[in-house]
């Protein structure tokens, strides 16, 4: 069983998921809805954070946190 998720990382998931970006925002819900696809999502938000991490958008800066999150999980 994964241990509760910490409230940044709730937060920024939760913000990536809105952003309506089907690469993002299906990992980040099924994460949040307790799929094991820790993996897969740190993968989709590096490939956003590739694709589109410095366009400017309010988006940008939150793949990194959420992957450094992730990663202290």
């Amino acid at each position: 069983m994964r241990k509760p998720l910490d409230k940044d990382l709730v937060d920024v998931l939760i913000k990536l998921s809105e952003s309506g970006w089907e690469l993002i925002d299906v990992p980040c819900l099924a994460y949040l809805n307790g799929a094991d696809n820790k993996a897969d999502l740190i993968k989709a938000l590096k490939q956003a954070d590739e694709e589109c991490g410095d366009c400017g958008c309010e988006y940008d800066p939150l793949y990194k946190v959420a992957i450094a999150l992730l990663s202290e999980e």
